[in-house]
């Protein structure tokens, strides 16, 4: 049954090819080759998605092979892919881009949102919201050397900071030539406590023409539908929750009138119950173990990457923890054994939400 109005129409202004209103946020450990090609199963007939890679350090990649290194081995479906860099000098980011442009990137997302104490202690991700012109320079330097779209992605800026404040700083991201911004609208000092406020993503869509992606607190298709409805946002980026449930964009896809994926079948309908989506949690795990298998160096980094995913994304679940425990627990030949046992003698739920500090 549809639910809301159809968007098969839209197209992202910037990249034009992009129809699809959800996107993969670029996430350390965890938007990489093998979690896109789980995620790439459940995408609707004829839906173009914006892919991301992991954060990419603009100092390091330039002596990195692209196509096998583990951050951007790219798989044949991410023909719109957009790489986030770190980045705060103009030699360094002349020569990231001219090897990304190579290497097939669509366009550039520079990270000027990331709170961590390394970002921050280099001058790089949010750190660089504490000044407009030098942010703005670093826009110019990107856009001087790129020949495809140069995006931002950021935060709302630190503590103490108006809305006033955040357009004024957008609006001169926007004067330096860049294509769109994806806004996290929490402070840096709140990391991924408190509520997401929207409503700043409202504010700047009404005072700058500039494509804006929101990103923060969605969990659900309705959220994503509440949040575009409520913010006037191009797009919805998803972190977290899209990982713990990648059939997320078939459920949004299917609520407006989306085709159901090729590899879930014509009449297929997405999981929706919470024994439905436990069942459907199980099934990824088992997929991105052996796709893990078959992309990494060594079964202990598959093991470490699995692990990862496990502990972000068990909160979901309820007693996700048990589950969390026994792989964690045993040898690698194990651990399909154990999701095995999982499908077929404890089905688990998944929860609508979760606390996502």
């Amino acid at each position: 049954m549809i639910l809301v109005d159809q968007r098969k129409n839209f197209l992202f202004a910037p990249l034009n090819r992009v129809n699809f209103q959800v996107a993969l946020a670029p996430m350390v450990g965890l938007s990489h080759s093998s979690f896109k090609k789980v995620l790439s199963l459940y995408v609707p007939q004829g839906a173009q998605l914006l892919w991301p890679t992991e954060m990419l350090n603009s100092r390091r990649l330039i002596y990195q092979d692209l196509n096998t290194h583990v951050m951007t081995k790219k798989n044949d479906f991410e023909n719109i892919i957009c790489p986030q860099i770190l980045a705060n000098d103009e030699k360094f980011i002349s020569l990231s881009i001219q090897k990304l442009q190579d290497w097939g990137a669509s366009a550039i997302d520079i990270n000027m949102g990331c709170s961590v104490t390394q970002a921050l202690k280099h001058n790089y991700g949010v750190s660089l919201m504490g000044d407009s012109s030098y942010a703005s320079r670093i826009v110019e330097m990107a856009k001087k050397y790129a020949q495809v779209p140069v995006s931002v992605k950021l935060r709302s800026g630190f503590e103490g900071h108006t809305t006033d404040q955040l357009i004024q700083f957008i609006g001169a991201l926007k004067n330096a030539g860049v294509d769109w911004v994806t806004l996290h609208p929490r402070y840096a000092e709140q990391k991924r406590r408190g509520l997401a406020d929207w409503s700043q993503i409202k504010e700047v869509k009404m005072k700058l023409d500039l494509n804006i992606i929101g990103n923060g607190d969605i969990q659900t298709a309705q959220d994503i539908e509440s949040k575009i409805n409520q913010s006037g946002c191009d797009m919805v980026m998803v972190g977290r929750a899209l990982a713990a449930r990648p059939w997320l964009i078939w459920q949004w896809g299917y609520l407006n009138g989306w085709p159901p994926p090729v590899a879930q079948g014509l009449n297929s309908t997405p999981p929706m119950t919470p024994i439905e989506e436990g069942a459907e949690y199980l099934k990824t795990l088992q997929l991105l173990y052996q796709f893990l298998l078959e992309d990494e160096t060594s079964v202990a980094m598959a093991v470490k990457k699995l692990i990862f995913y496990l502990r972000t994304t068990h909160v979901w679940l309820d007693f996700g923890h048990r589950l969390y425990s026994d792989i964690t627990g045993v040898m690698p030949n194990q651990i399909e054994g154990i999701i095995k046992k999982y499908q077929e003698h404890y089905p688990l739920r998944m929860s609508q939400k979760t606390d996502l500090r």
